[in-house]
């Protein structure tokens, strides 16, 4: 059983992948090969914007979009203590101070109820993480926002796809950012991202500074970075890409599926009126006394699970001159030691989804 089926995926759609990467082999190009500008023509209609800058990660992306809003030294930005570290990280990698609000318990994300009070002097940006597949409350976020001049960039690395009131991810703030990292909902073979905005001035600017801060060769008005995206990559996501909207709604399916099999045994997740989710990965809640065994027990019998994620950004070595201590997020610590996600992806069976069900049951009953 796969925890992420990509061999099927590769199989299913082999013909148009194979066939979009032979075309780059003959044309040779690369390097921002014309693969790369169709890929961004088509993410830019369908997230609903006028700008699509493909590059190499969704980390390097979201460092490109704080470097074009020239955030650095002496700058505070504002995120989660709980995600992958790239959320964080970025912060740090421009000489800003990331700041951490606690996350909401029913869906992982930023709590907008905490955030005005994080905000000082010093705060420039606000990054709000659409976690597990679900979108931030971005209405909160943006009405807070506003009131303070705060730029927003959503970290939408596992929720491409995902809308909210009918609007997508990564088109609803300054600057969406995303990641095509070969398990995320949209992913390609290797690494890559994308960052979307409306702004044509941060669009320019983002332009540039991917290709080592220039927008024309040996012109460079920017520190850069060699942020480009692989024309071979596009390739494969071009050849993808016809069928993503049926993998979206068969994650919907499975994602229901799940709930309906687990809502009596385990907090499954909740998405909230107006959001669309596309289960990144189908994380439920366990009791902290017994999720590592659970998790274990679950392995043993030969299903693949995982635990997004063990620690938060403050238990972190990395982070620890930021001065937070444990107790700071209670709602983030509690998800770190609650947290269990199950095998998801569109090729699930049901019969798969009964068998995994039937036996994490059993182990929780048994622990």
């Amino acid at each position: 059983m796969e925890f992420i089926d990509l061999k099927t995926q590769y199989n299913r759609y082999k013909d148009e992948i194979d066939a979009r990467i032979q075309k780059v082999l003959e044309h040779g190009q690369y390097i921002m090969g014309p693969e790369v500008k169709e890929l961004e023509e088509l993410l830019a209609e369908y997230v609903g914007v006028r700008h699509c800058m493909t590059v190499s990660s969704g980390t390097h992306s979201l460092e490109i979009a704080l470097r074009a809003l020239d955030i650095g030294p002496g700058d505070e930005v504002i995120t989660v203590p709980f995600s992958w570290i790239s959320s964080a990280e970025v912060i740090m990698l421009v000489g800003a101070t990331p700041v951490f609000v606690d996350i909401e318990y029913e869906t992982f994300n930023l709590d907008a109820s905490k955030l005005e009070d994080a905000i000082t002097e010093k705060t420039k940006a606000i990054i709000p993480v659409s976690l597990f597949g679900q979108m931030a409350d971005m209405e909160a976020i943006h009405h807070i926002a506003r009131k303070h001049n705060l730029a927003v960039i959503e970290d939408g690395a596992q929720s491409f796809g995902a809308s909210q009131n009918g609007r997508r991810s990564c088109g609803v703030s300054l600057i969406g950012s995303t990641s095509f990292f070969p398990a995320k909902p949209f992913g390609c073979y290797g690494d890559g991202g994308a960052l979307f905005t409306n702004d044509d001035n941060l669009a320019s600017n983002m332009q540039a500074i991917r290709t080592h801060g220039g927008a024309k060769r040996h012109h460079h008005t920017h520190v850069g970075t060699n942020g480009r995206f692989d024309t071979m990559q596009a390739a494969v996501l071009l050849a993808k890409w016809p069928h993503f909207e049926e993998e979206v709604e068969k994650r919907h399916e499975a994602g229901e599926r799940y709930s309906r099999l687990l809502r009596e045994i385990c907090v499954t997740p909740d998405v909230v009126n107006g959001n669309t989710h596309v289960y990144a990965q189908y994380t439920i809640r366990v009791d902290s006394e017994i999720r590592n065994e659970v998790a274990n027990a679950m392995k043993e019998a030969g299903i693949p699970v995982g635990i997004y994620y063990p620690k938060c950004f403050h238990e972190q070595p990395v982070f620890k001159h930021l001065g937070y201590s444990y107790g700071d997020f209670p709602e983030a610590e509690k998800a770190s030691k609650e947290v269990l996600s199950l095998p998801m992806h569109p090729f699930l069976k049901e019969e798969e989804q009964e068998e995994i069900t039937e036996r994490l049951i059993q182990i929780i009953n048994k622990e």
